[in-house]
């Protein structure tokens, strides 16, 4: 994945989706000791960053594979990206979903066109779903974040961000099954001035944390966190790109997030959903390592079930 697939790949996506805005907060960075930017993925189509991977992975596919259609799992995000990408570009959309999805997120993935398939929340019976289905249409399986096509595609954020401060010292994503890490891994390698990639994760669901440790790809046993797009574990794809370009990953309380994502909606008057107030909260959790430095944040998303808001 070299800097020419990044550029290529951003082009190519650029007409379908949205340069999303860079925001800051002067009591956020009082808070902090830093200067921080947020590249509101928040306000990209669909409500999240998937939109990117999504739109990329679906153009590189054959027409034959087009007209058989995709299929994915997922927890939401990536299920509306893959719906709404697959309607724009006129190609069928089937959704593997688990059960405990938020009706937010289930809701909107009708709205795109998607057909959604639920099944238990387990990694294993989101993939055993989509298999079959696979199996029996022919579609072609796009996986959320384990897919190179999905993570150029996410990577393209970072490079949006970096266009507009290029000068920044460290870059935060939230770590759920690795797409968006390894995405703006690469772009701040390949875009970035000497600027480090950090993750964020819940301690509930820390397998990225372990993985980096051991070298190997651990596993969750549960992962009860209301952080709900992060309860996903990595893949031999982004692996190892987070091996090799991630600095660290600092995992954080549910308080923590929850603290996290109250600080941006009474402070940024922005909506963010849990798993993206995972990347600030491990900022604030170790804030006096980038005391006075330029500190970017991938706000992945904004989908989130306001009448169950845990605040």
């Amino acid at each position: 994945m070299t800097k020419e697939n990044l550029t290529a790949c951003h082009n190519r996506i650029r007409p379908f989706i949205h340069n999303t805005p860079v925001l800051s907060s002067r009591l956020i960075n009082k808070l902090v000791g830093a200067q921080l930017f947020f590249k509101c993925e928040n306000f990209q189509k669909t409500g999240a960053y998937k939109m990117r991977g999504a739109t990329n992975a679906i153009m590189q596919l054959t027409d034959v594979q087009k007209a058989k259609g995709v299929v994915t799992h997922s927890s939401g995000n990536f299920a509306q990206a893959l719906s709404f990408a697959a309607q724009s570009l006129g190609v069928k959309a089937t959704i593997v979903m688990p059960s405990n999805s938020p009706a937010v997120k289930k809701n909107a993935v009708s709205q795109y066109g998607g057909r959604i398939i639920e099944c238990e929340p387990t990694i294993e019976a989101r993939q055993n779903a989509a298999d079959s289905i696979v199996n029996d249409t022919g579609a072609t399986f796009i996986h959320p974040s384990n897919d190179p096509n999905v993570i150029l595609g996410q990577g393209t954020a970072c490079i949006e961000l970096l266009n507009q401060q290029p000068d920044l010292d460290a870059v935060f994503c939230p770590v759920g099954g690795g797409g968006l890490i390894a995405g703006s891994a690469l772009a701040a390698y390949y875009f970035g001035n000497d600027c480090n990639v950090f993750g964020g994760e819940p301690f509930e669901a820390d397998d990225a944390y372990r993985s980096l440790q051991s070298g190997k790809i651990e596993t969750n046993e549960t992962a009860n966190t209301i952080a709900d797009g992060l309860r996903t574990q990595l893949g031999h794809h982004n692996f190892p790109i987070i091996l090799k370009h991630v600095k660290h990953i600092i995992r954080v309380t549910e308080n923590e997030i929850i603290e996290a994502m109250r600080f941006v909606w009474e402070r940024m008057k922005i909506i963010i959903e849990p798993s993206s107030a995972v990347a600030l909260a491990a900022v604030i959790k170790e804030k006096d390592q980038f005391k006075n430095k330029k500190v970017g944040i991938i706000i992945s998303g904004g989908n989130v079930d306001i009448n169950a808001l845990p605040f």
